[in-house]
């Protein structure tokens, strides 16, 4: 299997599967100099992992996380940092009923189709779990960013579970981290406790929609053409599990818009600086950051796992039903929050970085 890393010069290989005994990343083209302790990555990990809330899977992972090299002192050496996480809680067992059968939904068949060949053990490498290696690459970034942009913060919340969106007019963003579901909406937080209850019970799941922001993003980053930074703040969100769409900014509305209307008009701040009235853009021009906030949305599908039966066929072509059993997530949007977070924070870094290897920082000059 090849394609398992992403990145142009902050790169990232993941590595392992759901129930094998690890699972990782190998970070490369992090600057040397940098701060790095276990904890720092942690504290991110830990807004991952599962078995947090009834809302999640009951799956108990310390997802704890070993620098095992680049890293002399609690510094970056600017070599490759290996990352592992071991995996403590599998139950392969429950997995047994459906080794010769595909879940719909799952990437069961397409990786049988195309490798002849799959680890049915929670999915192998097409488990969610293998998200926990991207998170811990994000702390890495996260890391290097507060060294080099310390002005840029990274914020992901959930703004719609199955039908139900938040009511904008109630976003407060100190609530995000008050409630399990990452939602700035207080209110909408209680009611989908409920909606969710309610799916769990009845054996079945639901999708949701994350927005991710990027607030004192620099002007300047990214490229006109083939390393747009939407294409691969989108390539990068996309890359999630279960994810089926992004957009950027207005995305899918503004084939609404008038263009008077979605042209984002500019004047000089009090600051001497650029200033925009509006951001449907999402902070990103032909590629390029605005200095605005940098806003993409991402739809994650409902989770295949689920209890209600459903009909498929076995490695025969036998036609049958399948309930999945085992311990997974009835919103799997849920956790992807800080999984977003992780992706988009490696993304505005490597730009950084290549930023600063073609400009060297410098700007085209404005008043």
């Amino acid at each position: 299997m090849s394609f398992n890393t992403f990145g142009h010069l902050f790169r990232v290989t993941t590595w392992g599967e759901s129930h094998g005994p690890a699972l990782g990343c190998t970070v490369d083209g992090c600057p040397p100099g940098i701060g790095l302790e276990p904890s720092q990555i942690q504290h991110w990990l830990d807004k991952r992992k599962p078995g947090q809330s009834r809302y999640t899977t009951q799956r108990r992972e310390a997802d704890e996380v070993e620098i095992l090299s680049g890293v002399f002192e609690g510094t970056t050496t600017g070599t490759p940092i290996q990352l592992m996480i071991r995996n403590t809680d599998q139950r392969s067992k429950d997995y047994g009923d459906i080794a010769s059968k595909f879940r719909p939904g799952h990437a069961d068949i397409t990786y049988w189709q195309k490798y002849g060949i799959r680890d049915y053990r929670g999915g192998g490498r097409s488990s969610a779990r293998e998200t926990a290696a991207r998170v811990a690459a994000g702390g890495v970034a996260r890391a290097a960013l507060a060294a080099l942009a310390s002005d840029m913060t990274i914020t992901a919340y959930m703004v719609q579970m199955g039908p139900h969106a938040i009511d904008r007019a109630r976003f407060d963003a100190a609530e995000i981290a008050r409630n399990p579901f990452w939602t700035p909406d207080a209110q909408s937080a209680e009611d989908w406790a409920a909606y969710l209850d309610g799916l769990r019970k009845s054996g079945d799941s639901c999708g949701a929609l994350v927005e991710v922001t990027v607030s004192g993003a620099l002007a300047g980053l990214g490229a006109p053409v083939y390393a747009k930074l939407d294409t691969d703040i989108a390539a990068a969100l996309m890359s999630i599990n279960a994810v089926k769409g992004v957009e950027i900014g207005e995305g899918m509305a503004a084939a609404a818009l008038t263009g008077s209307a979605n042209a984002d008009e500019i004047f000089m701040g009090n600051d001497g600086k650029p200033a925009y009235a509006s951001n449907h853009a999402g902070g990103i021009l032909g590629g390029i950051s605005t200095g605005q906030d940098i806003v993409a949305r991402f739809a994650v599908k409902p989770t295949s796992s689920i209890l209600t039966p459903r009909r498929t066929i076995t490695l025969s072509g036998a036609e049958t039903e399948i309930v999945t059993k085992g311990r997974h997530d009835p919103c799997v949007g849920i956790r992807a929050v800080p999984v977003a977070e992780a992706m988009v924070a490696c993304v505005m870094l490597d730009h950084l970085l290549l930023d600063r290897g073609q400009t060297g920082g410098k700007r085209g000059p404005i008043g």
